[in-house]
């Protein structure tokens, strides 16, 4: 039973890693997304830091990009840049692949 058992905890020391991982990548796209989203608002410098940063933090708010999403419909739409909720995904889908190749640049 101790193969099966050091099986058992490699893969799951692999899981833990691998979503160890996959919710900092998350996070680095919210980040980029959140400055997108910022530059598009005309905010710059320290204000757009910062706006970056409610954008992390309102991925924790429910599980999925929803909670992200509707706050940068809501923000874009409040600040008179009204955008749509498939181009603020697609923008997500596009900043998950710069994420990831920061992520591991800097890992390195």
């Amino acid at each position: 039973m101790t193969t099966f058992d050091d099986r058992q905890k490699s893969f799951e020391k692999k899981f833990e890693r691998d979503q160890d991982l996959q919710f900092k990548v998350n996070a680095r796209r919210n980040k980029l997304l959140g400055l997108w989203a910022a530059g598009v608002m005309a905010k710059s410098g320290a204000d757009a830091e910062g706006y970056a940063k409610e954008v992390v933090l309102a991925d924790f708010e429910k599980p999925g990009d929803d909670d992200v999403v509707q706050k940068l419909v809501k923000d874009l739409a409040a600040a008179g840049k009204p955008t749509e909720e498939q181009t603020i995904r697609k923008q997500a889908e596009r900043l998950m692949g710069e994420a990831k190749t920061q992520f591991m640049a800097d890992t390195k």
